[in-house]
């Protein structure tokens, strides 16, 4: 007898357990801060260019502007941009910098400046 009470009153005392669960407000859980960090993460982006000079924590690369056309051509106009980057010991450089090589920057912006997170010089 004693038997079948454990076996009928275990799985009950399980459901009322998990009921009192499911029935408290949602109001007393924690934000997840997965989403709290993906607001604060600083964006990243990529361009690529022409290294036009380097310093000891900087480079500066010159980008192509232009536009596009719907055949997917791209058309550069006569008024090249440069960009200043700067390096520090968080980014990862393969190749090495040198003044007319071709790059592709991965950065962010911190700060107001621009931080390079990657870079990769072609040959």
């Amino acid at each position: 007898m004693k038997n079948v009470a454990r076996l009928v009153f275990s799985p009950l005392a399980s459901l009322i357990v998990a009921s009192a669960v499911c029935a408290l407000p949602t109001s007393h859980r924690l934000p997840l801060q997965s989403s709290s960090a993906e607001q604060t993460a600083p964006q990243t982006q990529s361009v690529s260019g022409k290294i036009a000079s380097v310093d000891k924590t900087s480079f500066t690369l010159t980008v192509a502007t232009g536009t596009s056309n719907s055949a997917q051509q791209f058309q550069p106009t006569a008024t090249p941009k440069t960009m200043n980057f700067t390096v520090d010991q968080n980014t990862t450089i393969d190749g090495k910098l040198q003044v007319g090589a071709s790059a592709d920057v991965t950065y962010r912006e911190d700060s107001g400046k621009n931080v390079a997170i990657s870079v990769r010089v072609q040959p």
